[in-house]
């Protein structure tokens, strides 16, 4: 008797299938790597956010990443306490809270990026450049073509 069946033919010839795998499989390599920096990759995530849109209010960051709000709030909590971002009163509206990156926030993404980097290397380590290149065009043809151009926290 097998240990373990694997999926069967038809299902793992399908593209979604692969794609999930895949998406799976990049996700445990970026969780490793940031977990050396001893950082959640939904931190990483909402880190990379404010420090593209901030100063950013707390509702619009959490919708351009999928993070619930009563989590973003914890995730906030924690980052903030490690003074890597900010929170004060949107000067839009008051009764928002404005995010931004502290300088240690950016500096601790700084030291981050390679790590990701290097996720990402062994991800597609089995592609030369060139397929690199087109393998990451052609998803990001099929991820616009579903109007989803957020990454969605797992």
């Amino acid at each position: 008797m097998v240990d373990k069946l694997p999926a069967p033919a038809r299902i793992r010839a399908l593209p979604s299938w692969l794609l999930g795998r895949a998406a799976a499989h990049g996700r445990g390599l970026v969780r490793t790597a940031l977990e050396v920096d001893g950082m959640p990759m939904s931190h990483h995530l909402v880190l990379i956010a404010v420090e593209e849109y901030g100063p950013v209010a707390q509702a619009d960051l959490g919708r351009a990443i999928a993070v619930d709000p009563k989590d973003m709030v914890a995730i906030l909590n924690a980052l903030e306490t490690d003074g890597l971002v900010t929170r004060a009163p949107d000067p839009n509206d008051r009764r928002k809270n404005a995010i931004t990156l502290t300088p240690a926030g950016a500096r601790r993404l700084a030291h981050q990026e390679p790590l990701v980097d290097a996720a990402m290397d062994a991800l597609l380590a089995p592609l030369d450049p060139s397929e690199r290149a087109t393998f990451t065009a052609l998803l990001g043809k099929v991820v616009a073509s579903g109007g989803h151009d957020t990454p969605v926290v797992s």
